[in-house]
């Protein structure tokens, strides 16, 4: 093998935006888990809270905070398993989006740039096959 130096003159944007996708969709499925496992769980804290405070107050639910969205509440808090994929999902696919488009926007900002890296390449020698021989045993 022969080592060549040069330098990088650019980037694949298609596949910078495709590596940011991958990496912001995994962070944020991720990180969506998270929020949905939390919101599932504050859903149920509040439901036992209201319950509480009607209890101990004496007064219509109604009118106690997020009275009106004791429905919903009673929903994500009973439904935790469908609310922490649904989460992650939405969160993923908003994450993967930005992660492309920051993955691409470097992409292009480094193609623009005066400036590029230096690389050194393999190349293999004038009589070398790049690819290894096929083993003539194997039958």
């Amino acid at each position: 093998m022969r080592h060549v130096r040069g330098r990088l003159a650019g980037v694949s944007v298609r596949a910078s935006f495709g590596a940011g996708w991958w990496v912001g969709a995994t962070l944020g499925l991720v990180l969506g888990a998270i929020i949905g496992a939390l919101l599932a769980w504050l859903a149920g804290s509040m439901l036992g809270w209201q319950r509480d405070l009607a209890f101990t107050l004496g007064v219509a639910r109604t009118l106690l905070p997020l009275g009106d969205q004791l429905d919903a509440l009673r929903w994500i808090s009973t439904t935790w398993y469908l609310v922490i994929p649904l989460t992650a999902f939405v969160v993923a696919s908003i994450a993967g989006v930005i992660g492309g488009l920051i993955g691409a926007l470097l992409a292009v900002a480094y193609n623009r740039s005066p400036r590029h890296a230096s690389v050194i390449v393999e190349l293999p020698e004038e009589g070398e096959d790049e690819l290894p021989p096929e083993d003539s045993a194997a039958g």
